[in-house]
């Protein structure tokens, strides 16, 4: 058997995979598979983490409330310590939602509880006062996508709050993003990608996929990745973002 040249480390699995957030995962093994590139995907669940020094990517979505809470608890407590080590081996992290909101420094529930994140990027979430419902699109800047639009569908009542200096994902268009308030939509830290953009993102978004996949195989000799025909993917890419900003 091929030994495979991207590890792709899928947190909670089970408990967070709502609004589609696994077709993220498919995206990225389909995408890498029709370049020939060989991939594992390792599904990782509560309780003390397996080494993560050889994983190149790490992704986990969203979940329900009583789920969330669950997850918040064991990530704390059990799997800072080992993504932190595979971040500084140059792993790439795509987090969604409530995975997102657990990159922070702390999430409060909507009933008032201060949960612990993992630290790993300055933000931090609180409830708000109405669910952001609906398509979104965002402008990004600084990483070199083309087009540099990215579209998906946000369902969340928590307000994120990124700290001093630190970068957004992009610029909102249209819909909510982070807090509906400062127009700004998710993080782009490093490596780390934190994000509200359901739908599944990727499979709208190939060329974000590809950032991902691009910086993932890095320190496994790929310059650059072997370009695919995207003409389906970008059609609906393009579809929903001029429905949604031409409203």
């Amino acid at each position: 058997m091929e030994e495979p040249a991207l590890r792709i480390a899928h947190l909670y699995a089970d408990e967070m995979n709502i609004y589609g957030d696994r077709g993220n995962i498919l995206t990225l093994v389909k995408r890498a598979e029709w370049r020939g590139i060989a991939v594992s995907v390792e599904a990782i669940g509560r309780g003390p983490a397996p080494d993560l020094s050889g994983i190149d990517l790490i992704f986990w979505g969203g979940g329900q409330d009583r789920d969330q809470e669950l997850v918040f608890r064991d990530a704390a407590e059990h799997k800072v310590a080992a993504i932190r080590s595979a971040i500084d081996g140059g792993a790439v992290v795509l987090a969604v939602c409530g995975g997102y909101q657990l990159l922070g420094e702390s999430y409060v529930t909507a009933d008032g509880k201060k949960l612990p994140g993992l630290g790993l990027v300055d933000l931090h979430t609180v409830p708000g006062a109405r669910r952001n419902i609906g398509n979104i699109v965002i402008e990004t800047s600084g990483l070199g996508l083309t087009p540099p639009t990215l579209v998906g569908f946000e369902n969340h009542s928590g307000k994120t709050y990124l700290g001093p200096g630190l970068q957004p994902l992009g610029r909102v268009l249209r819909g909510a993003g982070n807090n509906g308030e400062d127009g700004f939509e998710g993080v782009a830290s490093g490596n780390v990608f934190g994000t509200y953009l359901h739908g599944s993102l990727l499979p709208k978004n190939p060329h974000l996929a590809d950032l991902l996949l691009s910086r993932a195989l890095r320190r496994h000799g790929f310059s650059r990745l072997e370009l695919l025909d995207d003409t389906v993917e970008m059609s609906a890419h393009r579809s929903v973002r001029e429905r949604v900003t031409s409203r």
